[in-house]
């Protein structure tokens, strides 16, 4: 019974040390950084007109900008651009409607404090959907951070 028993822990850290040994055992990824989910909240609207024609511009800010880093904001040349922009920042800040529907996107940001200033516009006599919410992609990590259904009316 001892032998039985010994071999059985022999083979175990066998088998241990064989999967420490392989190229899969050795291998490390980096995992992207776990940031929280933004927390979007409505601060009102906003009357313009751009080109000629009376628009509401529905603004908002993130309650929680200052847990992200400003490395998530930096311009990042090495990535794909952003139209002509080659200097577009490594996260991208998307709006959507409650059913998924893009409305708005931001580029360029450039630090966290900018998460604080971000809206979508729509014309005047156009109804805003109930609720939209953002999407925070760090183009890095391709890692999609998405907030609460935020309120489009105070």
């Amino acid at each position: 019974m001892k032998i039985f028993a010994s071999r059985i822990v022999l083979l175990t850290i066998l088998a241990l040390a064989v999967t420490l040994i392989t190229p899969e055992g050795r291998q490390t990824t980096v995992a992207a950084p776990a940031f929280p989910n933004p927390v979007l909240f409505f601060i009102g609207p906003e009357y313009i007109t751009m080109d000629g024609k009376k628009m509401v511009r529905y603004r908002f800010n993130v309650a929680n900008q200052d847990q992200y880093p400003a490395e998530l904001f930096a311009a990042s040349p090495t990535l794909p651009p952003c139209g002509t922009n080659t200097n577009a920042s490594r996260t991208w800040v998307d709006f959507y409607d409650q059913r998924g529907k893009r409305l708005r996107g931001f580029c360029a940001l450039s630090k966290p404090a900018d998460l604080n200033s971000i809206w979508f516009a729509l014309a005047e006599e156009e109804l805003p959907a109930s609720w939209v919410y953002i999407e925070l992609t760090d183009r890095k990590t391709n890692t999609k951070y998405k907030s609460n259904l935020a309120e489009t009316t105070l």
